[in-house]
């Protein structure tokens, strides 16, 4: 199977990625892959260098452009360049985890080679047209429903246990009772609830590693500024806040802590399965995490702790503070379940499957 998967960059891992220049397109996305950012949701053959599989972050200008430069292409379009890598490695299966860019507008230009398109999308996305991709995946069954009604084919698949996750679990150093790492906004109400909740839990010592609006930011360094009082983070969390982190950073991050908080967005109703999930399991650490339906192992006292309001919060976390046996023993019950059931295999086997 010739393999051909593109991500895109978020806006924050845009602003925070490394600063080491690279001057070639193979330097590019080595050092891209080798932040570990999104790498739960990046398939076996490209993070083993499979000489079939091809990968690309199709809105990186700089990495893009370096492309075309190599091969002869003269073109600012960053369409265009992904169409011409598509031909170029004679795709026949196209894995989008980008498809808000690349919608079905995309798909309908795609050169013959391609056999099956696959896109990942896992959030609400307003009027975008997917039904040109052959299916549509993610692992919130809720979603999926919205996409069928949509007129798309979609099918469950789940992210995976990245293998580097293991340096980070065996060399674990806890600094921290709890650590957060994700968006705090004033839309996301029930995150925001909790958060205040575990950050005001007494006699813990807590970071939350948080990625702001760029209103946000100027509400915390401005706080009389006029009009901007709503983005100004809670006392609550101002004390414990720190700066966004993204990739072998957040593994980092979740080897110092015993505990890693997590909370939906209000998004997909009762499904739960963020990234963060696998993340904090699989760097060996306690999830407490907020009570739906996860995927299948994560089960509540045995692989993680779950919450079911804002009051239980301070509660539990100062359970598993002062308990270091029934943390360490969820702890290493979800760290051996995820690497197990949510192998890189596993998910590779599953994508096959699918195709």
């Amino acid at each position: 199977m010739r393999l051909f998967q593109n991500n895109g960059l978020s806006r924050g891992f845009r602003k925070h990625r490394p600063k080491v220049p690279y001057h070639t397109f193979a330097a590019g996305r080595a050092q891209f892959l080798d932040t570990r950012f999104t790498a739960s949701h990046i398939l076996l053959p490209i993070l083993s260098d499979s000489p079939e599989a091809f990968y690309t972050n199709g809105d990186d200008e700089q990495l893009q452009m370096l492309w075309a430069r190599e091969n002869g292409l003269r073109t600012d379009s960053l369409e265009q360049i992904l169409l011409a890598q598509i031909e170029h490695h004679r795709t026949e299966v196209f894995y989008n985890l980008d498809p808000m860019r690349f919608d079905s507008g995309f798909v309908a230009k795609l050169p013959g080679c391609v056999k099956k398109t696959i896109g990942w999308r896992a959030a609400p996305s307003g009027s975008i047209n997917l039904t040109k991709y052959d299916l549509i995946v993610c692992n919130f069954p809720s979603i999926l429903d919205d996409w069928q009604q949509k007129g798309c084919r979609t099918a469950y698949f789940f992210p995976a246990h990245d293998p580097v996750m293991d340096v980070y679990a065996s060399a674990r150093r806890p600094e921290f009772d709890l650590v957060f790492v994700g968006g705090f906004s004033r839309h996301h109400l029930k995150r925001a609830e909790a958060l205040k909740a575990a950050a005001s839990t007494p006699g813990i010592r807590a970071r939350f590693y948080l990625e702001d609006s760029r209103l946000t930011r100027v509400a915390n360094s401005m706080p009389l500024f006029p009009g901007l009082g709503s983005y100004r983070h809670p006392e609550e969390i101002r004390t414990v806040r720190s700066g966004p982190l993204y990739g072998r950073d957040v593994y980092a991050a979740f080897a110092k802590t015993r505990i890693v908080f997590n909370g939906a967005v209000d998004m997909a109703g009762e499904d739960r399965g963020n990234m963060r999930c696998f993340e904090a399991t699989g760097c060996g650490a306690v999830l407490l995490t907020d009570a739906g339906r996860y995927p299948d192992g994560f089960v509540s006292g045995e692989t993680m702790l779950t919450y079911s309001s804002p009051h239980q919060i301070p509660e539990l976390i100062q359970k598993l503070a002062a308990d270091v046996p029934l943390a360490a023993s969820i702890a290493q019950a979800g760290c051996a379940m995820v690497k197990d059931r949510y192998s890189k295999q596993r998910q590779w086997t599953k994508f096959r499957e699918l195709v």
